[in-house]
Order: C-alpha cells, then structure tokens, then sequence
C-alpha cells in the first residue's frame, strides 16, 4: 500500500486533510500529522523550528512508522520542509505533490505584512482576518471553526519562527539533488503565495517538465476549498 504523507500549512493542523482522506482510492493510505508547535504536537527538546529541522523530524516519522513506499504532500509552509526532506534522497520516496508551497527561496512577505502576522498571534479578530484571506470559496461553518481554532492553538515560539526565519531560508542550494518527480499546484485566487510566485521562485528550481496545475476560483487553502480536486490532483500523479 501506498502512503500518502499529508503535511499542513503555517497555522494549521493535519486536520486540514480530514475530507481528502475520503476521495482517494483505496490503495492509498492517508497519514496527516501535526508537525511541531502546531495542532496537538509538542515541541520536542532542542528543536529550532529551522526547516532542516523539521525535515529531520520528518524523516524521523517516516521511520518510525515504517513507510517504505510513499509520497509527500506538502501545503504552503510545509511545502519547503517537503522539498528539504526530497532533497535528501530519501528511500520509499516515490513522489513530491506540493500544493502552493512556500518556494525554495525566501517566501515574498513585506515587512508591515510580516509585523502584523506576528502581532497576530491569539487573536479571534485576526485569525478571522487570516482566514478571509486564505479562502476564496465558500467553506462549511464547521470546518471554518476548526481553521479558527488551529490558528488560536499555535505555540508562539512555532508562529514566530516561521515568520522570523523559515520562510526567509533559501534552501535553494539543495534542490540541485532532487531527484524525485514533483507536481505543483495553485490556487488561481491565491492571495498569499500567488501563481506568479509559484512560476517565479518554485518552478526554476524543480526537475525540468515538472507540471503546475493552476485551480480556477481556488484561494491557498485548497484541501479544504477543492478537496475533489486535490484528490484528482493526487490520482494523476500517484495513482
């Protein structure tokens, strides 16, 4: 069987994958965790929220639970911890999917865009804020306060060090071992990493012919704006 490992944007939870789990086949087994600082997972000793570290983390899930055929789905944030993890060659893997990945190199974030996400932290009014932004289709009123409720449960050290130094690290220089297929998708209504990003700073840096599919009406949460057509996204290219 193969694994499909779903990993979750900046501010979120592997909740966000609860209703792709649903639409894929059934020789595809769904694994969505929350990554350190964020959902339910602790914080482990001596972590630096460096995206080298969460992908060491990773790889440490990945052995743990014995996955030895599996691909990498990896949305915004943790599109670059995906892409750092790939880079590494790691064996069983036989995919990377990123869905608006935050790219290899610095994630474009203006400094008063930057201040005010980190001014943002435990607010009901901001996340809100947050979440008007992220999506462009209409999302169900439970789902909307499961967004809400992963943004308010956040560790602060995790929330700060993403904006602080994650999405500013140029892992760029690593891509040059990627070897594994890649597919990329977009939403066409993504406010905070565009299409034109996507092309700009993602693309250059993946093997050559790496396709991006560019979702009509579709903001940057696209697991949970257009399930449907993730899950056909993840049928094309795994199976």
């Amino acid at each position: 069987m193969v694994t499909l490992l779903g990993l979750h944007y900046w501010a979120g939870s592997g909740q966000e994958y609860e209703g792709l789990g649903a639409l894929l086949p059934a020789h595809l087994r769904l694994l969505a965790p929350d990554l350190p600082g964020f959902g339910a997972e602790p914080v482990p000793a001596g972590f630096d929220f460096s995206v080298a570290h969460y992908a060491d983390w990773l790889a440490r899930f990945v052995a743990v639970h014995g996955l030895t055929d599996y691909a990498l789905l990896g949305h915004s944030m943790s599109g670059k911890m995906a892409l750092a993890l790939a880079a590494r060659r790691p064996a069983g893997l036989r995919h990377l999917l990123l869905l608006s990945p935050s790219p290899p190199t610095p994630e474009p974030m203006s400094d008063a865009d930057r201040a005010a996400a980190l001014a943002a932290f435990g607010q009901v009014a901001e996340a809100e804020k947050t979440f008007r932004t992220i999506t462009q289709r209409p999302v169900d009123a439970a789902l909307h306060q499961s967004i809400i409720a992963d943004n308010l449960r956040c560790a602060r050290p995790a929330w700060d060090a993403w904006l602080q130094q994650g999405s500013r690290e140029d892992i760029s220089a690593q891509m040059a071992a990627l070897q594994v297929s890649c597919s990329v998708m977009v939403g066409a209504r993504d406010r905070a990493i565009t299409p034109a990003t996507q092309r700009a700073q993602t693309l250059p840096w993946l093997p050559p012919g790496t396709a991006l599919r560019v979702e009509p009406g579709v903001g940057h949460l696209l697991p949970i704006e257009a399930p449907k057509a993730v899950a056909a996204f993840v049928r094309k290219n795994i199976g």
